[in-house]
């Protein structure tokens, strides 16, 4: 007897793209439920063209293989300014660091990790009433957030959650992630506060000046989750894309795939024990005149046979109407300013009209 799941998104002929993808959305159980169902070839939906899957082979593979920098931030008791010197190269340079001795307990790491993995890994049925692409709502899991847009779909599914500045009623939380959730946001809203300080004082400016804008008040966690891909040379786990908005706090397992693009091509992003990756978004580089610069990534479909888990935080300004642009600061009659202004609301919306890949806002907004 034939899956519903794979009945639902088997190619018919001749293929009708619109067609699979509609019937794929309406299964509601994601790439899990393909997974599930005892796939052993991706649907037609998800093989990307030979262009993307010849450039996922451009990076770099040995251990010798450059790698991002990465910031002590206990460091900083001793010499703070050692400390913003080092994350001001890398935010201007690479755009991704790696953040360690960052404070958050080793047991609250696993169990974040372990909470979206359980989310992920319950029955089907359990999952579906969850399942919901409006962006109002506090809590959705989905599968692609550009699904309708996308040429081809990645292997991934995720769960969102709206945790500033307006938090999310934690009763609408799913109850096995709902209490590492919370507190995962607790921990994330204290060190990204000292992040947003550390490349603040980067620029000359103080260190509450990003505080005082806003930045970080705004919070979206998502919870992705890459099972084990039949054909990953075939489709990606995500495409590459810039982030949107100011700075992102991302918790990865031990499994790896994310890649970054650097001047000296694709690099792995090597799951360090404990560490948080911290990477610049397209709403930094705008603000800081290009002093800070965002960078593509993407994930490679997972070819593990254990599921890789990672959890991000995106902090963006809580005021979606306030007018931003690069700060006056730092811009003058030899650095005039390299962007317009606009709303974030008006940034966001950009954002989520077309597909994730190859996607940055910053050509968007440039004057």
């Amino acid at each position: 007897m034939s899956s519903p799941v794979a009945t639902a998104v088997s190619a018919a002929a001749p293929y009708n793209r619109a067609k699979a993808v509609k019937e794929f959305e309406e299964t509601k159980v994601g790439v899990k439920g393909l997974v599930d169902s005892g796939i052993k070839a991706i649907p037609p939906i998800f093989v990307h063209p030979p262009k993307t899957l010849a450039e996922l082979k451009r990076g770099f593979e040995s251990e010798s293989a450059p790698e991002i920098p990465t910031v002590d931030l206990a460091a900083v008791q001793g010499s703070r300014a050692a400390v913003v010197e080092r994350v001001r190269q890398a935010a201007s340079t690479v755009g991704f660091f790696q953040v360690i001795n960052h404070g958050v307990p080793e047991q609250v790491l696993r169990r974040t990790l372990a909470a979206v993995k359980a989310f992920h890994e319950q029955p089907a049925e359990d999952r579906v009433p969850v399942y919901r692409r409006e962006m109002g709502k506090g809590v959705s899991y989905i599968s692609n957030v550009d699904l309708f847009q996308s040429k081809a779909a990645s292997w991934r599914d995720t769960i969102r959650i709206r945790m500033g500045p307006t938090a999310v009623d934690p009763r609408e939380i799913p109850e096995m992630c709902r209490e590492e959730v919370v507190e995962w946001n607790k921990e994330v809203v204290r060190v990204s506060s000292v992040l947003f300080e550390l490349l603040s004082e980067g620029l000359g400016l103080g260190a509450e000046r990003f505080r005082e804008m806003g930045l970080g008040e705004g919070r979206g966690m998502v919870g992705h989750y890459y099972p084990f891909c039949p054909q990953p040379d075939l489709t990606v786990g995500l495409n590459s894309h810039t982030d949107p908005g100011a700075l992102t706090v991302l918790l990865q397992d031990h499994i790896g795939g994310l890649q970054v693009e650097t001047p000296d091509g694709w690099i792995h992003v090597k799951p360090q024990p404990q560490a948080l990756v911290i990477n610049i978004g397209d709403f930094l580089q705008i603000i800081s005149n290009e002093a800070y610069k965002s960078a593509h990534h993407r994930v490679l479909a997972n070819h593990c046979n254990e599921a890789r888990v990672s959890v991000a935080v995106f902090l963006n300004p809580s005021d979606r109407e306030k007018l931003f642009g690069p700060l006056p600061e730092l811009t003058s009659t030899e650095k005039p300013a390299l962007y317009r202004n606009f709303t974030f609301h008006e940034f966001m919306t950009r954002f989520f009209k077309k597909e994730l890949d190859g996607k940055s806002l910053t050509n968007f907004f440039r004057q």
